[in-house]
């Protein structure tokens, strides 16, 4: 809201000393300059800038996607996930599990490793960690300056977050292990190609043809489940919160039938349902900005001067709230979508123009936009198709905002949730 406040008074970018950090941070709210940048910029904006502790240690020294330096690592890794996980040939193959058995941490989880959890307490403990993991990014500033002092000086918050790495590693090596004896034993789900299948194959050509670290198969597994978990869970919620005439369309599609899920085959037919979830992650993306990018030399951005080193951050929430591009932008209309509407055949992408930008655009673009538009439709056609959702007698639905990880509601959705008894 600050930040809001002095693009108002200052224009479209603006730059800024944050607490705990030594480089400047400019914040960009203009849709065009963010295109020019992101798009149109080549590779001078698609780099990422250093991290502290202890975000060093749990991304493996900045070898996760997301936070790696680009160049030839950042290119194979991003193109291994982007051809061997996420292509609709491959993510069909997973249609069998997409169910509210399993959710939405459960099912990633099993494209991660191949291997289906049913003990509670395992899946609580993977949750566990990498909930820490989430939090760590933003409640560990003080590591920023001094690690070598700090460290010592924050003895047991240090060792909390070393502990915590350890047990991800013995964790997520063991489900490594469990889907390589799986590939031996010729016992592997035939249906399904677990992501840390690829990462296991891959080879390194700039590096002397060599292998993924331990270190680095699990960095890159960590992403994976916390890329597609929180951000999911979040745009989930805030859409079922906002949720209108969707039940007509699906009764529509399906009829009277007795059908007891919607599978894939039925949302491509649904065009409000596409609607809805666009407008949840406009009115309500689950993150304001991207992750910063960085320049490593002045660069020119419209008529501002962006200094080498500096972190750059897109305002994502801004960018979907325009005036001038959507009308009563604050408004929950999904209608907007459709045809004749502001928002009609609007590239999400952002590769022709930007006007709305939930997962980035250009070369850092999140590559799983696709799974999470997928995940977004199927749960929430069959949330409302098998439930009616209404508030609670005497309360109001809160849609005030609080940053988590995620921006999430400040008091979670609470309704009251009735079986519309089809069967």
């Amino acid at each position: 809201h600050h930040i809001r406040t002095l693009h108002a008074r200052h224009g479209p970018v603006v730059a800024l000393r944050l607490p705990f950090q030594r480089r400047p941070s400019v914040f960009v709210a203009d849709r065009r300059l963010a295109h020019s940048a992101l798009v149109g910029g080549g590779t001078a904006f698609a780099h990422r800038p250093p991290l502290v502790e202890p975000n060093v240690l749990f991304t493996c020294g900045q070898r996760d996607i997301s936070s790696s330096s680009y160049g030839p690592y950042w290119r194979l890794v991003r193109r291994n996930l982007a051809s061997e996980v996420l292509p609709p040939s491959r993510v069909e193959l997973f249609a069998p599990t997409r169910s509210f058995k399993h959710a939405i941490f459960c099912l990633l989880v099993f494209m991660c490793f191949g291997v289906k959890l049913d003990d509670d307490a395992a899946i609580a403990d993977i949750q566990a960690v990498q909930q820490f993991l989430l939090a760590a990014f933003t409640a560990f500033p003080v590591f920023a300056f001094f690690p070598t002092v700090t460290k010592l000086l924050f003895r047991k918050r240090w060792n909390a977050c070393v502990a915590t790495k350890q047990k991800q590693q013995e964790i997520f090596g063991a489900l490594i292990r469990a889907r390589q004896e799986q590939k031996l034993k010729q016992e592997s789900d035939r249906i399904a190609v677990a992501y840390v299948d690829s990462l296991l194959e891959l080879r390194l050509p700039e590096e002397q043809g060599r292998s993924l670290t331990d270190g680095e198969v699990v960095s890159l597994c960590s992403e994976f489940l916390s890329g597609g978990t929180d951000t999911t869970a979040t745009a989930l919620q805030w859409i079922m919160a906002n949720l209108t005439k969707l039940y007509e369309e699906i009764k529509t599609m399906v009829g009277t039938t007795e059908r007891k899920e919607i599978d894939e085959k039925v949302l491509s037919s649904m065009p409000y349902l596409k609607t809805v979830i666009l407008e949840g992650l406009r009115r309500h993306p689950p993150a304001h900005f991207v992750l910063p990018h960085t320049v490593t030399a002045n660069m020119m951005l419209g008529e501002y001067c962006v200094p080498k080193g500096a972190d750059v951050n897109f305002m994502v929430a801004e960018i979907g709230w325009e005036g001038k591009v959507w009308e009563d932008p604050m408004e929950f209309r999904p209608e907007r979508f459709l045809e004749g509407g502001e928002g009609e055949a609007v590239d999400i992408t952002g590769s022709r123009e930007i006007k709305m930008m939930p997962f980035g655009a250009g070369r850092r673009m999140c590559p799983g936009y696709g799974l999470a538009m997928l995940h977004l439709e199927y749960f929430v056609s069959n949330l409302v198709w098998e439930f009616e959702w209404k508030a609670i007698e005497g309360e109001e639905i809160d849609m005030s905002e609080k940053l988590d990880f995620t921006v999430v509601m400040k008091t979670p959705l609470r309704a009251r949730i009735l079986s519309r008894g089809k069967n």
